[in-house]
């Protein structure tokens, strides 16, 4: 069979199986993978020096007739490989170790290239253990920009550079460009076959630049597209019935006025739009962003309180069994007055549902459950909806007739990234706190002033009657983060030299849920003065009684974890505060951490997150296909918005998308993207 992009890297007869499942662990499976297995870096072996003009300390390429060659064999047992090189102005030593295959491929007589570090060795310059190559018109291991590539165990990326390039130059015909032509001679992208070849081979940093620069807006362009792609196939489908909402609009307002609080103008916007959403034909796909306290769920309440006047049921479902008790108690608190029954639904739930007594269902993955029955499901809730993978989210689609879905996230998103990754959702931000939450004072903690700060702290709880949280990176402790705090062994510590005359508890995630909730309800009965927790307690803890968070190693967190733990206190009437212990004195977390002092919004946080830590604060690495960039920045904010650009240009034409190249990348990317979820 002829060689293509599309041929199972197992069947390239250069490669053979062993190798090809050493791949496999790069997830490489096909020739194109291969091809798309970027390098990360390049070594610089373009200047070609004469050997009378190298010095030590440089990292040079030479290139000259090997006049000898010789394997030595220490008492020892160590294998060394000498060599000299002879060009026109002097002759040069080169060393290798434990290499004596060596003798076999580089033959007196023959002209190679050698790239690597002149040491001084016995009065004399040496070459020790350089790259070689015997010389050729097109070299690709020395006297070039050489590729560096990610490796694993028995491939490397010598050998990875000498698949590539072979294929590179028989498949050349092959590689076509997917973009239209007109968006190539616009941002004068490179054509898709030279790209490749200079991101692997460049001639030059500059060719090398404009070859990442092209495949990074392809990345973004097709995750783009796919996105409008999904939004336009979504909003085809119909409901079984389109929610009334003028007809319930008095009960809706009855509804709100009784609240026990008043909305804030935010969250009236946010009901407002979801809404006029519900009240289509269309679908609702919406993404409601809100801070931590913000009322992100009470704004889903009610919309599934429009969902029953509709006679509809709703689910919200949760990532933790702790979020998914905290949404239950607050959204059955808001409807049981009007005889609206809730179901919470768990792992530890023991019986058969069905929808004959209960109207809405908030629970965990275990809402999936064969078990639960769901019957005419009108609205899908789904918290942190970034912890659930596609087939989580198409199994409750299965539970009704393409109900709305309504998404939520208490994580501050950048609007670069919800712009690439949300293009299919409509973006609903509740962007004020409620009146009375009082902004938690922050302060960074050295360590000389430790001593001091647990003092204050007994002083407060003492005084006031409060309660503290205590998060702890780990668990337990580690040999290789012996400076990191973990809960275990620092609940005892503080137990027992810290805060002997008050109430600690532990929470982690290795607690069986009976353990953990029994912890909780400890803390919030106020039979616990401190909780020593993991950042288990990120979301769905609510402790008004609380007001005092202190994060050790908090310079192992990101700003927006940070962010969301410190919204865990400030949620009374006292005042609240965040105290970030730090053993580190490196002036950049030091700086990245103060943000904290003076920044209170969390889309401000998540941006300097994002430009100083990257997307991997954001989501783990399976979901979205974030960790599976292969060469893009979610940081890239002008690629992001030329590629969305494009994409929104390109979307309208049918035909253009239906064209092979586009509609094979895509159809690729979306297959992958899936894969991965």
């Amino acid at each position: 069979m002829p060689l293509t992009l599309d041929t199972p890297i197992d069947d390239v007869f250069m490669i053979g199986p062993i190798m090809a499942g050493k791949l496999h662990k790069l997830n490489i499976y096909t020739v194109e993978d291969l091809l798309r297995h970027y390098p990360f870096r390049y070594e610089d072996f373009s200047i070609i020096s004469k050997i009378a003009q190298v010095q030590i300390g440089e990292t040079v390429t030479i290139r000259g007739k090997i006049i000898s060659f010789k394997n030595i064999y220490t008492k020892l047992g160590k294998k060394i490989q000498q060599a000299q090189i002879s060009d026109e102005t002097g002759n040069i030593d080169v060393t290798w170790y434990n290499q004596p295959f060596l003798s076999r491929i580089l033959k007196v007589g023959l002209i190679v290239n050698l790239s690597g570090k002149v040491t001084f060795f016995k009065n004399k310059l040496v070459l020790t253990s350089p790259e070689y190559e015997i010389d050729k018109p097109i070299n690709i291991h020395t006297g070039r920009l050489v590729p560096v590539y990610p490796e694993t165990y028995g491939v490397s990326s010598k050998w990875l550079r000498s698949r590539i390039a072979p294929l590179l130059r028989t498949l050349k015909a092959t590689i076509s460009d997917f973009l239209p032509k007109d968006t190539i001679e616009k941002y004068n992208f490179l054509a898709e076959d030279e790209t490749l070849k200079q991101i692997h081979f460049p001639l030059s940093l500059d060719l090398a630049t404009r070859a990442r620069d092209r495949l990074s807006f392809d990345e973004l362009f097709l995750i783009k597209l796919a996105s409008l792609k999904r939004k336009s196939e979504w909003q085809k489908e119909t409901v079984g019935k389109r929610f009334k909402v003028n007809q319930f609009q008095s009960k809706l307002d009855s509804f709100i006025t009784n609240l026990p609080f008043k909305l804030t103008g935010a969250q009236n916007r946010s009901v407002a739009e979801i809404l006029a959403d519900l009240g289509k034909t269309t679908p609702t796909n919406r993404l409601l962003e809100g801070e931590v306290g913000s009322g992100k769920t009470v704004v889903a309440t009610i919309a599934m309180y429009l969902a029953y006047l509709n006679k509809f049921s709703s689910v919200l479902m949760a990532p933790t069994e702790i979020l998914a008790q905290q949404h239950y108690e607050t959204v059955n608190k808001l409807l049981e007055p009007y005889g609206i029954k809730t179901a919470l639904i768990t792992r530890n739930s023991k019986f058969k549902i069905s929808n004959l007594k209960f109207q809405i269902f908030v629970g965990t993955h275990a809402l999936l459950s064969e078990k639960v029955t769901i019957k005419n499901l009108g609205l899908i809730v789904i918290d942190e909806q970034q912890r659930f993978g596609v087939e989580q989210r198409a199994l409750l689609k299965e539970k009704g007739l393409n109900p709305h879905l309504l998404t939520m996230t208490a994580t501050p998103i950048p609007r670069t990234m919800a712009l690439t990754l949300y293009g299919e959702l409509d973006l609903s931000i509740i962007d004020q706190l409620p009146k009375e939450r009082k902004r938690v004072k922050t302060y960074v903690v050295p360590p000389e002033k430790r001593e001091a700060a647990y003092e204050w702290i007994k002083k407060e709880i003492n005084t006031h009657s409060t309660q503290a949280f205590v998060i702890c990176p780990l668990i337990e402790d580690s040999e290789s983060l012996e400076s990191v705090k973990a809960a275990k062994s620092e609940y005892e510590r503080l137990k027992k030299n810290i805060f002997p005359d008050l109430r600690l508890g532990l929470l982690h995630g290795r607690l069986k849920v009976k353990e953990k909730n029994n912890i909780l309800d400890k803390f919030k009965d106020k039979q616990i003065d401190i909780l020593v927790s993991t950042p288990i307690v990120e979301v769905g803890i609510d402790i008004p009684n609380a007001t005092i968070m202190v994060i050790e190693a908090a310079e192992r967190f990101g700003l927006t974890q940070l962010h969301q733990l410190r919204g865990r206190v400030g949620r009374g009437e006292l005042q609240s505060y965040c105290l970030l212990f730090s053993e580190i004195d490196s002036e950049t977390s030091l700086r990245r951490l103060k943000a904290l002092e003076k920044t209170f919004i969390g889309a401000e946080l998540a941006e300097l997150d994002l430009r100083l830590r990257g997307p991997g604060e954001f989501f783990g690495t399976k979901q979205h296909g974030i960790g599976n960039l292969k060469i893009a920045s979610l940081s890239d904010t002008k690629t992001i918005e030329i590629a969305d650009k494009e994409a929104k240009n390109i979307i309208a034409n049918t035909a253009l998308i239906q064209s092979s190249p586009l509609r094979k990348a895509l159809e690729k990317y979306t297959i992958k993207k899936i894969s991965r979820d």
